[in-house]
C-alpha cells in the first residue's frame, strides 16, 4: 500500500448510520399494512418492488418510497385510501429528513489521514439526498473530490478514478459493502478495506470468498490507521 495516494470512502453506513433508518421505515411500512398481509409477506413484496424499480429509479429515499406506494397498491389490490397512501409518503419525507449520525471513529480518521493523502467520498443514490447527508455531517471540509454514483460498478469506478486522475494501483476504497465497495475496486486493480457493519440491505449481500492480496478487513474504521502505517 505504499502506493496510496487517493484513499476513497462510501458514506452510507461507512460514515454514517443510514440502513436502521430504512430498517425502521420499512416496519412502519408493514404495520400499515398488516390488515392486509403478514409483516414478512410485506417486505418480500417491497423488496422485489425495490428490485424493479432499480433501473428506473436509481439508489435513494425517493426511489423507495414509490416502491412502497407501488406495493401498498399491488398488495392492498387498487382499495387503499388516499390516506394510507399519504401515511406512506409521510414515512418517505420523515426518511429524507432524519438527522444525519456519523460513526464512532469517522472525523479522527478524516482528519489524521487529510493532508497525507487526497480523501474522496464515492457513494451512490439520489444527488440531492447525499449531498444534504454529507451537508448535515459536517464532515465535507475533509474531502478533496465528492463523487455521487448511479452505481458502484468497475464502470463508474473507472469513471471516478479519470475524474481525479489516479491509476489503479495508487487508489484504496473504504466502505462496508463487499459489492459495491471491495469487489469492483479490485477487478480494476485497486485496493479495497472492508469495515464491516452489522446491518446490510439484501441487495448488497454477496456470497463470495475474496482471496485477494489487495484486499484487507477492519473491524472499525479506526483500524484503517494501523493498515496504512
Amino acid at each position: 500500500m505504499k502506493n496510496i495516494r487517493v484513499i476513497a470512502f462510501d458514506a452510507d453506513d461507512t460514515l454514517w448510520v443510514n440502513e436502521p433508518n430504512y430498517r425502521k421505515t420499512e416496519d412502519r411500512f408493514c404495520e400499515l399494512l398488516s390488515g392486509y398481509m403478514p409483516a414478512e409477506s410485506v417486505s418480500e413484496e417491497l423488496f422485489k418492488t425495490e428490485m424493479e424499480n432499480l433501473p428506473v429509479y436509481g439508489y435513494g429515499a425517493k426511489g423507495f418510497m414509490l416502491s412502497m406506494i407501488e406495493t401498498l397498491i399491488r398488495v392492498s389490490d387498487g382499495k387503499a385510501g388516499l390516506e394510507l397512501i399519504d401515511q406512506v409518503i409521510s414515512l418517505g419525507k420523515e426518511l429524507l429528513k432524519k438527522p444525519v449520525e456519523v460513526m464512532e471513529g469517522v472525523r479522527d480518521v478524516l482528519e489524521r489521514l487529510n493532508g497525507n493523502y487526497r480523501l474522496v467520498l464515492a457513494t451512490k443514490g439520489d444527488l440531492l439526498d447525499q449531498e444534504r447527508k454529507l451537508s448535515w455531517s459536517g464532515l465535507q471540509e475533509h474531502f478533496h473530490h465528492i463523487e455521487i454514483m448511479s452505481e458502484k460498478n468497475t464502470r463508474g469506478y473507472r469513471k471516478l478514478l479519470r475524474n481525479i486522475d489516479c491509476e489503479p494501483e495508487c487508489f484504496l476504497m473504504v466502505g462496508n459493502s463487499l459489492k459495491s465497495d471491495v469487489i469492483p475496486v479490485l477487478e480494476l486493480g485497486g485496493y479495497a478495506v472492508h469495515v464491516p457493519y452489522h446491518i446490510n440491505w439484501a441487495h448488497e449481500l454477496v456470497d463470495q470468498e475474496i482471496d485477494n492480496p489487495r484486499f484487507l478487513e477492519a473491524k472499525n474504521i479506526s483500524e484503517l490507521l494501523k493498515i496504512l502505517q
